[in-house]
């Protein structure tokens, strides 16, 4: 889909890439934030965004002028095109009906996950990015953390030859499936249009499909549902909300005192335009919980229906085999990896930056040898990726070879065929197969 005879000569000239945010989210913002860090390479020129404090806090924050914001996608394209691309990080369900008129007029877009919400969506925006000629890259930020990274080019030298099965986990801690998925936006797939699967693990479906070489995944398997929180299941003592009517709040994991003012976690979804600087007093605080804020209700009296567990069985065309399993509400956050090859095998948690490879060592008094192999590894939840892949973003436009990391929309279609297959599966209690593109 990159056709650099076509790309403007800006991108050949040394002038920074030039971007518009659509939608002044948490994640747009996170990338668009690769612009101050580098602004030799990325300007920040537009701004789409229906809320118009949320337009205007954006506008100041890369000094925009009232020309360059606007209300809606439909807005913009109706102008002369302002950038060379967009990033775009709109909620689940509005990702291909804004993507789509960004392609038609002739902008390259970065992606925020999934694709889209159905297989359909996913295969109408890869049919018009060709159409256009159009460069679109999704947003799985876990190809560029280094630990994923060096994992993926160990397999490609053949350090464990070729891949048979593929362990995966994602543990989702106790506050952030509070936060995000009980409590928060994607809580709820009637509201989102996304599963828990889609909304929470697409990452690691897609470094399953990474990791195998792009092996076309034939069959999928699921089971799983929303167990734990759910009113029957509510401690005794506890009410609808933390401080207003609940008697067991102080001795409470889940308590949104506890959560979001004394240990002041997950700040940028729950008190409104945070991530934008505006920061509410501690007493303005207390008052939203105990009132209007979705994030000051018990967990067991939400409205949330995603799933709290779910495991993953996927068969691939060349006979390998992978499963991931997604827990929510544990202790500690993680992300885990175990690849067996047929010679040998790799081991890691993402979080601990370093991984082992082991291979197989029959001399007499062993069994196997092992190498630990340590990589940088940062405090965000994805190893340190989310600016590497706007800087991937860049080169690309540029007219320069992608990374290994690469996550073009092509590229990017396994692991989300994995992730609706997945949830037909649990849904219907039955195999899914996945038939050729």
């Amino acid at each position: 889909m990159n056709n650099t005879n076509q790309l403007n000569e800006n991108f050949t000239n040394g002038q920074p890439i030039t971007a518009v945010i659509v939608g002044a989210g948490h994640r747009s913002l996170l990338y668009a934030s690769y612009a101050t860090k580098h602004p030799d390479q990325l300007r920040i020129v537009g701004i789409v965004e229906p809320d118009p404090v949320r337009r205007e806090l954006t506008a100041n924050k890369f000094g925009l002028t009232s020309e360059c914001c606007f209300e809606t996608v439909e807005q913009l394209v109706t102008k002369p095109r302002i950038s060379e691309a967009a990033i775009n990080g709109t909620m689940d369900h509005l990702h291909i009906q804004t993507t789509l008129p960004l392609l038609e007029a002739g902008y390259h877009v970065l992606l925020e996950k999934p694709i889209g919400t159905n297989e359909e969506e996913m295969y109408l925006l890869h049919q018009k990015a060709k159409e256009h000629n159009r460069t679109v890259m999704i947003c799985h930020v876990l190809r560029y953390a280094p630990f994923y990274v060096e994992v993926r080019k160990r397999i490609e030298a053949g350090d464990i030859g070729e891949v048979v099965n593929i362990q995966t986990a994602e543990h989702v801690s106790y506050h952030h499936m509070a936060a995000s998925f009980i409590r928060g936006k994607w809580n709820s797939k009637e509201t989102c249009k996304s599963s828990m699967l889609m909304a929470k693990c697409c990452h690691d479906l897609d470094i399953i499909s990474w990791m195998t070489g792009g092996i076309r995944p034939t069959r999928v398997s699921s089971f799983g549902g929303l167990v734990h929180f759910k009113p029957e299941n509510a401690p005794e003592g506890s009410g609808k909300r933390c401080l207003v009517d609940c008697k067991i709040e102080e001795s409470c994991p889940y308590s949104a005192r506890k959560h979001y003012i004394e240990q002041g976690r997950w700040g940028f979804y729950v008190w409104e335009n945070d991530y934008l600087g505006i920061a509410p007093t501690e007493e303005e605080k207390i008052d939203i919980l105990r009132t209007s804020s979705p994030f000051g209700q018990c967990v067991w009296h939400c409205d949330n229906d995603v799933v709290d567990r779910q495991s993953v069985v996927v068969e691939f065309e060349n006979g390998a085999t992978a499963t991931h399993n997604m827990v929510g509400a544990t202790s500690k956050p993680c992300r885990t990896i175990f690849i067996i090859g047929t010679k040998g095998e790799i081991q890691g948690t993402l979080e601990d930056g370093s991984f082992v490879i082991r291979h197989p060592d029959a001399r007499a008094g062993h069994e196997y040898t092992e190498e630990r192999v340590t990589v940088n590894v940062t405090n965000d939840s994805h190893g340190g990726g989310d600016l590497l892949l706007v800087n991937d973003f860049v080169r690309v436009l540029r007219g320069e070879n992608p990374s290994i990391s690469s996550t073009s929309l092509e590229k990017s279609i396994y692991g989300h065929l994995i992730g609706f297959s997945a949830e037909c599966s649990r849904l219907e209690n039955r195999i899914v197969k996945i038939g050729v593109m």
